[in-house]
């Protein structure tokens, strides 16, 4: 938690605010901000959203996750490929008994496939 104080009061600091009047903006008060900071206490979620909203931050910033203040960028990448149980799925999506089954299967297969690559 001490690294989460550090962010804290780097990002207060940074603005120039003392700890009261920056208690004051995000309705709380100078001797928990100051607890905050030095590490003997941890800010709630919503206090620490707060935290984020105000210093445009994100909250990955601010728990020292990562030394950029928009954070890390995630990408979501279903395993795809080879992948029996994703085939029975998209099996299971369409109507066997339409003419254009086979079509509507490999299309979607690509698609996927696509999204991983």
């Amino acid at each position: 938690m001490k690294e989460l104080g550090n962010r804290l009061k780097t990002l207060r600091e940074g603005t120039g605010l003392s700890q009261a009047k920056f208690a004051d903006v995000i309705g709380s008060t100078q001797s928990s901000i100051n607890r905050y900071e030095n590490g003997q206490a941890t800010p709630s979620v919503e206090l620490l959203r707060r935290y984020a909203d105000y210093f445009d931050v994100s909250m990955d910033y601010i728990f020292a996750r990562c030394d950029s203040p928009q954070g890390k960028l995630y990408q979501a990448a279903p395993p795809v490929r080879d992948n029996p149980e994703l085939a029975k799925f998209v099996e299971m999506c369409f109507d066997p008994g339409s003419p254009m089954n086979e079509k509507l299967k490999q299309t979607m297969l690509q698609m996927l496939k696509g999204v991983q690559e």
